[in-house]
Order: structure tokens, then C-alpha cells, then sequence
């Protein structure tokens, strides 16, 4: 019998940590929402570089909230979520949600994309959503899609 997926994260602060989760929550809500082996960077970044990687990689001009990077969708998963901290900040505020229950959100949200997950059709969407909001009900965490915190990504 196989035991849980095996999970190797880096955490990367590229932008002062302030009020931001610390590492172990951070693997906690990996953890949760991994679904095999997984070799995974989680980097917070301040607007330029968001609105920079936005650009360069899905040629949209302003930073948003989280991308998700897949370097190989072999049996593994490897890649990077990306998840820029004002616009977490913003959103959070805007929203009136706690910050650290919307970034279990997005970093749930991009570990789904990692695994394949994604939102581009209305099916899609749904059963990503249901995903999401299992494993994050499995946190402790609300309902990120009820309607008055839906979050732009």
C-alpha cells in the first residue's frame, strides 16, 4: 500500500513577508490539495514582477492575483504558483476576508492548475470549483466562490 504523495516545497519571499503565511501553513494547504508526488515552489512577488510574468506568459498587462507554472506533467508533478502579495492584499481587503483564508485559496487554486486543473470552459470551471472549495472546507476555510468574494484570476 502507498502511502501520501510525496511533496518537496520551496517557499520564496520575494517581497517583505508581512502578515503572509509562514512556510508550514503554506505546506499544510500544498499538502491538501496535492494529489501525487509533487516537486512545487511556492514565490510571493510584489505588482511589477506579477505584471511582468502576466505579460511575458499570457499576454495580459496588469498583475494578477496567482500563476501557475508546470515544468513537467510527468507521474511527478514539477512546477512553480506564483502569488503576488499586494494584489493577495487587495483582494483580501476588498473582498472583507481574512488574508490568510484567500491565500489558501490561490495557493490551492494553483496547485489544482499544476494537476491539470482548469477554468476554461463552465464544466471545467465547476469541477475545479468543487475541488477547490472541498479541500478548502477540509481547511477550515469559507467558500471562496460564494457570491460576494468571487476574486479575479
Amino acid at each position: 500500500m502507498s502511502g501520501p504523495p510525496r511533496l518537496s516545497l520551496a517557499v520564496q519571499y520575494a517581497v517583505a513577508p508581512t502578515a503572509l503565511p509562514a512556510a508550514a501553513t503554506l505546506r499544510r494547504w500544498v499538502r491538501a490539495a496535492v494529489e501525487r508526488d509533487a516537486r512545487v515552489t511556492l514565490r510571493f512577488i510584489g505588482k511589477r514582477e506579477a505584471r511582468t510574468l502576466n505579460a511575458v506568459y499570457r499576454g495580459k498587462e496588469y498583475a494578477t492575483n496567482v500563476l501557475a507554472f508546470v515544468y513537467d506533467e510527468a507521474e511527478r508533478i514539477e512546477g512553480d504558483v506564483v502569488l503576488c502579495a499586494p494584489v493577495l492584499r487587495q483582494e483580501a481587503r476588498d473582498q472583507h476576508k481574512a488574508l490568510a483564508d484567500h491565500c489558501a485559496h490561490l495557493v490551492v487554486h494553483g496547485m489544482l492548475h499544476l494537476q491539470g486543473y482548469d477554468h476554461n470552459t463552465n464544466r471545467a470551471a465547476r469541477t475545479m470549483e468543487a475541488r477547490e472549495t472541498a479541500i478548502l472546507a477540509a481547511l477550515g476555510v469559507p467558500d471562496p466562490y460564494a457570491p460576494a468574494t468571487l476574486a479575479r484570476h
